[in-house]
């Protein structure tokens, strides 16, 4: 080879790494700026519930207050029932995430490492139901709901979303990444499917399961249309009705507001928090398997 060519080599593969260092700069820089003009909102409504309601609105905005009024806090209690609002989300919460994972991860289980008649069939008559609008089968379920007489109770919430075909969806997209040959050895050394589904697949699909428990747990807790039309008495409403009618009442106390909605945030941000690491590997794995 010519030292011409030789030299070229050299001259290139440098151009190359720098183009590939100031691209990866470049994005690192775009990805921050958009995380700081979506947590904007969010640094706002916090900044807004530790100040008095006449500073909520000043301009230029004020982001630290002059003076935090942490009793901001305190005054939502006694102004509307939210703790109790907020226990009765917590139970909604927790017994929907816990049965709808069960259902998903056991349904997903059959329609991946069993063979049955049918099973695609099924599995894509099933998974269709997600394009049609809950608003379309709305009056017949609120109809149905009440003559079986779960209406105006908490269990109403709780059997409306114990089954996901979002969630049965992810999780068998997971479980096809699973060899199905520890299946098989595990039927030979006398293993039932339940134990099959509890000893192997469980425990290998954390990811999975805590990217499930994250949308389950975040989309039960902020649900509004259905603990808007399924309960009535004030000792069963959730958070998300509450805060509705926290708003209607107290429409000029923007600063209360605002605490009241930091309050409502943080379960899910706890949770999210919690489960950040397993949710991130499982939207890299889960629904790119099979």
């Amino acid at each position: 080879m010519s030292e011409k060519a030789l030299s070229s080599g050299r001259a290139i593969r440098p151009t190359n790494y720098t183009a590939g260092k100031i691209g990866k700069v470049l994005l690192y820089v775009a990805l921050i700026l958009l995380s700081v003009v979506t947590l904007i909102p969010f640094v706002w409504m916090l900044s807004a519930s530790l100040k008095l309601d006449r500073e909520v609105f000043e301009f230029p905005i004020r982001w630290i207050p002059q003076t935090f009024h942490w009793e901001n806090y305190s005054l939502i209690w006694t102004k509307a029932p939210m703790l109790m609002y907020a226990k009765n989300t917590a139970i909604v919460a927790i017994c929907v995430t816990f049965i709808q994972t069960l259902t998903s991860s056991f349904a997903a289980y059959s329609f991946a490492k069993l063979e049955f008649k049918g099973r695609d069939t099924l599995f894509l008559c099933y998974i269709a139901t997600i394009a049609v609008p809950w608003q379309a089968y709305m009056i017949p379920q609120f109809i149905e709901f009440r003559a079986i007489g779960l209406y105006d109770k908490l269990t109403a919430i709780m059997v409306l979303q114990a089954f996901s075909a979002f969630g049965v969806f992810l999780m068998r997209q997971f479980y096809r990444g699973i060899p199905t040959e520890l299946c098989e050895a595990a039927r030979i050394d006398g293993l039932s499917e339940y134990g099959i589904w509890a000893r192997i697949m469980l425990p290998l699909s954390k990811a999975a399961i805590a990217t499930l428990v994250i949308f389950t747990f975040i989309g039960t807790w902020n649900d509004y249309m259905g603990p808007m039309i399924y309960l009535t008495t004030e000792s069963v409403k959730t958070i998300q009705v509450g805060l509705r009618r926290f708003i209607q009442e107290n429409s000029s106390d923007y600063h209360l507001i605002m605490a009241a909605s930091v309050v409502s945030l943080i379960p899910v941000s706890a949770v999210f928090l919690c489960l950040q690491r397993y949710f991130i590997e499982g939207i890299a794995t889960s629904g790119l398997k099979g």
